[in-house]
């Protein structure tokens, strides 16, 4: 048995539970503390670390005589995020040396900033995290953590979705907690985006349950996608890049024209992420936006749901390309006359979507735009 302990996103015990896949009630915990040790926020992510500050206390949760399995749980957990377990010395608030292991991350890999607190984490980034956590751990035991390191960004970004679709309501009155059964839930594969399958049966409109139906589905976050448009010279703006998918179904032109087009990230609305990814793409600082409307983009295949933008751009400062390399994008831009563009879109020109929607809303748009 083993005892650990826990300054950071784990003392939040629905994520600890969650973890250990059991209830608190059945671990054995106490509040306790790190001498000489302090926790900071990391730069550009949303969990902390610890670092030595002779005469401070990094306040935390001492969870005492954990099992292999445990263990093991909470290390593919703590794999994506780069630390190690260290054995030191913690203080109980009785007054009690306990030895604990302790995670601490590698060397040199994150930047601090300032000092770290639970409840502002709780507050900020606790449902998202809990719910990332979900997917996480429906991968124990399926891959390695190199693989759960490499795809946990999108996975923290689904979680986000996720968190917006369960307020996606239209007034319908149906309930699924008793309109649909659900008799399993697999994560079925994770590569960037995740497939996930189920078993169900749902309520027809006859009033009965149907028969059991095995589907799976392509797990991804909320995206936007926005159409630079400069309403005094009357243009728009398009990207082309290729797409694997395009490619992988045979179609002889993977290279796509397109809108603007992005996910959204944790904690970000899809205002922010309109205007970040015209200027990631395209080098757009957009003046306004103005929305034209929510959809999933395949009900039947995928849990992508589109927010479809136009925004107001003075496109004559247009950079021509962008794209993060990070991301392995490789982005050109072209900018046509709205006669031209949808001259393209009656001759069947575009083989995008979201670029078809956004061109015939702001074909009915365009009059109030330009006034």
């Amino acid at each position: 048995m083993t005892d650990l302990f826990f300054y950071g996103t784990l003392q939040h015990l629905p994520l600890l539970e969650l973890v250990l896949d059991r209830p608190a009630s059945e671990m054995k915990l106490s509040e306790a503390r790190l001498r000489d040790h302090a926790v900071y926020g990391v730069k550009d992510q949303a969990f902390p670390m610890v670092l030595s500050e002779k005469g401070s206390y990094a306040e935390g949760l001492l969870v005492q005589n954990l099992s292999q399995n445990d263990l093991e749980r909470l290390n593919f957990y703590e794999g994506g995020f780069d630390y190690e377990l260290r054995p030191l010395w913690v203080e109980t608030m009785e007054g009690a040396s306990v030895q604990a292991d302790v995670y601490f991350p590698d060397p040199g890999i994150w930047t601090p900033t300032e000092r770290w607190e639970l409840r502002d984490w709780v507050d900020r980034w606790g449902d998202i995290s809990v719910t990332a956590a979900h997917e996480v751990m429906g991968y124990f035991g399926k891959i390695d953590g190199a693989t759960l390191a490499r795809n946990f960004p999108a996975l923290r970004t689904r979680a986000w979705a996720k968190i917006a679709a369960r307020q996606r309501g239209t007034g319908d009155l149906r309930d699924v907690t008793k309109d649909v059964v659900l008799h399993n839930h697999r994560y079925a594969h994770v590569n960037y985006f995740g497939m996930e399958e189920v078993a169900l049966q749902h309520r027809q409109h006859d009033g009965t349950l149907g028969p059991v139906l095995q589907r799976s589905s392509l797990m991804q976050g909320s995206a936007v996608v926005v159409l630079p448009y400069d309403s005094a010279r009357d243009v728009v703006l398009l990207v082309e890049q290729f797409r694997p998918p395009v490619f992988m179904i045979d179609d002889p032109e993977p290279w796509m024209w397109e809108p603007v087009a992005g996910m959204i990230d944790p904690g970000e609305t899809s205002e922010h992420a309109a205007r970040r990814e015209a200027q990631e793409e395209a080098g757009v600082v957009l003046q306004s936006l103005e929305y034209a409307g929510g959809a999933y983009s395949s009900s039947g295949s995928s849990t992508e749901y589109i927010h479809l933008y136009v925004g107001l751009a003075d496109l004559e400062l247009t950079v021509q390309g962008g794209g993060l390399a990070s991301e392995g994008e490789d982005i050109r831009s072209q900018i046509l006359p709205f006669v031209d563009f949808m001259d393209r879109v009656d001759a069947h020109g575009f083989k995008d979507l979201p670029l078809l929607a956004l061109a015939h809303w702001l074909a009915r748009h365009r009059n109030r735009l330009r006034a």
